[in-house]
Parts: structure tokens; C-alpha cells; sequence
């Protein structure tokens, strides 16, 4: 199997790169986030890759990021949902949005994707749910990422998972409490506003 290629970006296009890999052009369908992140033509680029193998052909999925690949191969283990959808879903939201859309049972944003229907959405629901961490969710949502932010998001759910609320509802008080006012820089100021909005 190919996991990677290495090579000179030999050509680019928003779903589809070429690179020369020691004088061998390898085609490496793409998201429109990876496409984005794409170095000039004629610069050394590394993609990431799933190589993809069916009867009639083999195709290589390109990634510039690993948390992106593995979003395509959760995707892609959803019944009824080929690499082909899967790259769409990932042009249409980042890894980020997706993941916080499927933690939030948010089919309605996921349907919103050109070519995803209603039921295609609630499967990736129901097929990723136990598959994406909630607080990388949440913190996906976040400017902070895995920063120190992302501990204060973490302390605070778990802060209101102790007092008896449940996850699910706990992660959506700290979210809303974060939307009202993006500059909370400490868990007990969060923790406040988060309860206060309840």
C-alpha cells in the first residue's frame, strides 16, 4: 500500500494533484482543505496518502494532514459512503466542524454539504458518533485548539459532568458560554457564564 508519496507538486487543481516522485507522475485526488494548504507548483510537497483499490482501478486520496486522513477512513467505513463522497464531505467542512457536527448530532450541518442527503447524514451520526472525541470536537470549535484553551474547555465540561449535568448537555453549555464571550481566558470564569446561560 502507498501512505505517503514525496515528490516535486508537478500540478494542481481543487480535486486533484500531480506529483513527481523520481520522474513518476502519481494523480492524487484531493479535499478542497488540502488543496488549500498546497505549497506553489514546482515546490517539494509530501502528501499523505489512502490508496484506494477497486477491480477495475487503484486510486490514491491525498491529504496534507493526518487528522484529515483519518476523518477520510472513518468516513469511508460509513455503509454506503465511497472515498469519492467522503472527499466531498471534507470540502465541504473541516475536520474540525465535521467532527463537532457529528458529536453535536448535528445532521442538519452535515446535510448541508453539496450531495450529502438527510439519511447520509444521520448515518455518519450514528456510524462516527463513538468515534470522535467529543472534547477535540469542542475544542476544534475553539481558535485555541490543543492549546491552553483547550485544557480550560476539558476542566470545564468535566467541572459540570461532576455536578450532575450530562456530557452531552455539559459540552454545550461551555460552547454557548464560549460563543456569548470568546475571551474567557480562565475555567472558573467559564464554568460561571456557562452556568448562568443555563
Amino acid at each position: 500500500m502507498i501512505t505517503f508519496l514525496h515528490g516535486t507538486l508537478a500540478e494542481k487543481t481543487p480535486t486533484a494533484a500531480t506529483l513527481d516522485v523520481h520522474g513518476v507522475g502519481y494523480e492524487v485526488f484531493i479535499s478542497l482543505s488540502t488543496y488549500d494548504r498546497l505549497p506553489a507548483a514546482g515546490s517539494a510537497c509530501r502528501l499523505l496518502t489512502h490508496h484506494h483499490i477497486r477491480e477495475d482501478a487503484q486510486i490514491l486520496f491525498g491529504f496534507m494532514q493526518a487528522e484529515e486522513k483519518a476523518m477520510f477512513e472513518r468516513l469511508i467505513s460509513v455503509n454506503g459512503i465511497g472515498p469519492k463522497m467522503a472527499l466531498s464531505v471534507l470540502s465541504g467542512l473541516t475536520v474540525a466542524e465535521l467532527s463537532a457536527a457529528i458529536a453535536e448530532n448535528n445532521v442538519k450541518r452535515i446535510s448541508s454539504v453539496h450531495g450529502i442527503g438527510k439519511k447520509t447524514a444521520e448515518r455518519i451520526v450514528v456510524e462516527l458518533r463513538d468515534k470522535v472525541d467529543p472534547f477535540a470536537a469542542l475544542e476544534g470549535r475553539t481558535a485555541g485548539g490543543g492549546s491552553p484553551q483547550g485544557a480550560m474547555l476539558r476542566d470545564a465540561v468535566l467541572a459540570l459532568t461532576s455536578l450532575g449535568f450530562p456530557q452531552d448537555q455539559a459540552r454545550k453549555m461551555v460552547q454557548s458560554a464560549l460563543d456569548n464571550d470568546p475571551g474567557i481566558q480562565d475555567t472558573e470564569t467559564l464554568l460561571r457564564k456557562a452556568l448562568s446561560s443555563k
